[in-house]
């Protein structure tokens, strides 16, 4: 596929570094770089995948900066065009004045992603490869890492397109016994054809059965810390990050909004949820983050119900307790429990010594697996 314009875009993370990196890509690439690029040699003669030292001048010849130049010439590019890279100062401003002269040469800026749909549209990648590339831009943990590359590389692309030719392959034998009758489908090759399909529909499954895996190494396992107020959730999800990220106080009520960081637990990313006490005599401000709270929990994939050991049970504890995704916590095991708690089941942590917190993080991990949401 030959698309008519040519995009142009900073390939590198704003801000300053040593080295950024332009791209230019289209048909008329080169054109843009015989316009803007000074050297021993004009564009059009280099050869593919060579770097070349020369200069980047604006309109009036004037020098914006000194480059290293290669052109990657179609179809042997990532975009399967001609494609271009400009290895620059690595300055704010001076890689905006040489995106500046690509496009008064004659290219567009790229939207985002446009470099990678190219890529699609001139099949040098599927479907699946495309949306890899984002998820290796973003991936968090080792686990999310190694899942992008082996997408990336083409693994769930090859096993669609293995389904795709087996229910091709069953749908050309159907046709042709309706095309021609008088050939049949015996009782033996119909109880063949159905084993195949069945074998089929198991596959397409077993895909389908990992989509939540794939969410959970895109989007993290979303942990909703929640409990009466003054309980200590603040303090635990400062231990499960591993620094104070949230102010800590003995006032009743002090997190009025939900609180959201990620973690990483053992090579997963974990979305934590610090949210607001739940508590009958709450002002309107704090009902409204209690109103949030019960939101999040209905989108939580596993929850931590947090009580205070020390204070009696409060009330409705047991009806809410009682979820398979949920994790019941007492905190301050370093003081005296109260006797509501006799013989209740639960972990039992401190927060202030750091008592039984391992012990947590093994619990979370282990309900993440009975819940299948661990990806292997």
């Amino acid at each position: 596929m030959t698309v008519a314009d040519t995009i142009a875009a900073i390939s590198t993370p704003a801000g300053e570094g040593a080295i950024a990196l332009v791209r230019i890509s289209g048909v008329n690439a080169i054109d843009v770089a015989e316009k803007i690029f000074r050297g021993k040699e004009n564009p059009s003669r280099f050869g593919s995948h060579v770097q070349h030292f020369g200069e980047i001048v604006d309109g009036k010849g004037r020098l914006i900066d000194q480059v290293m130049f290669s052109i990657h010439r179609a179809p042997a590019s990532y975009t399967g065009e001609d494609l271009l890279e400009i290895s620059c100062h690595g300055g704010t401003l001076v890689t905006a004045k040489v995106l500046e002269a690509c496009l008064r040469g004659g290219a567009r800026a790229a939207r985002p992603g446009e470099f990678t749909e190219r890529a699609f549209l001139n099949g040098k990648m599927d479907l699946t490869q495309a949306e890899a590339v984002i998820d290796l831009i973003r991936a968090r943990t080792d686990l999310a890492l190694r899942s992008a590359t082996e997408q990336l590389e083409g693994r769930l692309g090859e096993k669609i397109r293995k389904i795709r030719d087996e229910l091709v392959s069953l749908l050309a034998h159907i046709d042709a016994s309706i095309d021609f009758p008088e050939e049949g489908i015996s009782p033996d090759e119909g109880e063949k054809l159905c084993a195949r399909l069945g074998s089929v529909r198991e596959e397409i499954a077993a895909l389908l059965a990992t989509a939540d895996q794939g969410r959970i190494l895109r989007e993290g396992v979303r942990v909703v810390i929640y409990g009466a107020t003054n309980a200590g959730k603040s303090s635990l999800l400062n231990h499960l990050l591993g620094y104070d990220r949230v102010i800590v106080s003995e006032t009743h009520g002090t997190t009025r909004d939900t609180i959201e960081e990620t973690a990483n637990l053992d090579g997963l990313p974990i979305r934590l949820l610090d949210t607001a006490g739940l508590r009958a005599s709450a002002g309107e401000l704090e009902q409204e983050g209690i109103v949030r709270t019960e939101r999040s929990l209905q989108l939580a994939d596993l929850r931590l119900h947090i009580a205070d050991r020390n204070a009696p049970k409060p009330s409705h504890f047991d009806e809410r307790a009682g979820n398979s995704n949920e994790i019941v916590v007492l905190n301050k095991s370093d003081l005296p429990e109260d006797s509501d708690w006799n013989n209740f089941t639960a972990l039992r942590v401190s927060c202030m010594t750091g008592e039984g917190l391992p012990e947590l993080q093994k619990e979370i991990l282990a309900r993440i697996t009975k819940q299948n949401l661990r990806p292997e």
